[in-house]
């Protein structure tokens, strides 16, 4: 019997440091998206702030989203600087958020404060996701690694300058061809702190062959949404 999976991709509008507000973003993508699965970019709930405090899984101020996954019953994949401290990913549902990943290759001067997390695959629905975030997804060991686990998909989260707006889809690609998984990255639109003044968009999710499915232009608050098939 066929197997669906519904996946969105999220680039919500982000102001730098403000979880409280950032997760009020998130929650009104998670509604929107009406997915299973939600991905959003690299440090979405602080931006691109390397100072930004680790965000704990039980902080208080990611109940809008913890409220909007349970009224939705969806996965959202969250990124955020966690406790390690790392470069992570928070996945959250209607029960609360726990600390899924990682970034394992930094970049720059990340190395200076955070450590590299581990490959990872997490389990929605019976399908097996393989975690990345950004500069991950431009190592194809990183890729090769997470796909010997055994995975259906690959998703991660990036933030890009506005003229890398190509790089993400063309890492996808690559990926998606030499592992024949689907792929789904959430790029960051607007600014996000960092010194990062205008980013890519262009969020978008690739079948295993490859093809867009779905890509979301270039401002704020736009979202992509695909199903995929087994």
């Amino acid at each position: 019997m066929e197997q669906q999976l519904s996946v969105a991709v999220a680039q919500p509008r982000c102001t730098a440091y403000d979880v409280t507000a950032n997760a009020m973003a998130h929650a009104q993508a998670v509604r929107a998206a009406d997915a299973q699965v939600v991905v959003f970019p690299e440090m979405s709930l602080t931006g691109y702030e390397l100072d930004a405090e680790p965000l704990s899984p039980d902080d208080e101020r990611l109940a809008p989203i913890v409220a909007a996954c349970a009224a939705t019953g969806t996965l959202a994949l969250v990124g955020a600087p966690v406790p390690g401290p790392r470069i992570g990913v928070l996945a959250v549902d209607g029960g609360g958020a726990r600390v899924a990943y990682g970034k394992v290759h930094l970049h720059g001067t990340e190395a200076d404060r955070f450590v590299p997390g581990e490959i990872a695959v997490i389990e929605v629905d019976g399908w097996r996701l393989g975690l990345a975030v950004c500069r991950d997804t431009g190592v194809p060991e990183h890729a090769a690694r997470t796909a010997a686990s055994g995975i259906d998909g690959y998703v991660a989260g990036v933030v890009h300058a506005e003229h890398e707006a190509e790089v993400h889809g063309e890492c996808a690609r690559r990926v998606a061809a030499d592992h024949g998984v689907w792929v789904a990255t959430a790029a960051f639109a607007g600014p996000t702190g960092g010194g990062f003044d205008r980013t890519s968009g262009r969020s978008g999710i690739w079948s295993a062959d490859g093809e867009t499915l779905a890509e979301a232009g270039a401002a704020p608050d736009e979202i992509a949404r695909a199903v995929l098939t087994r």
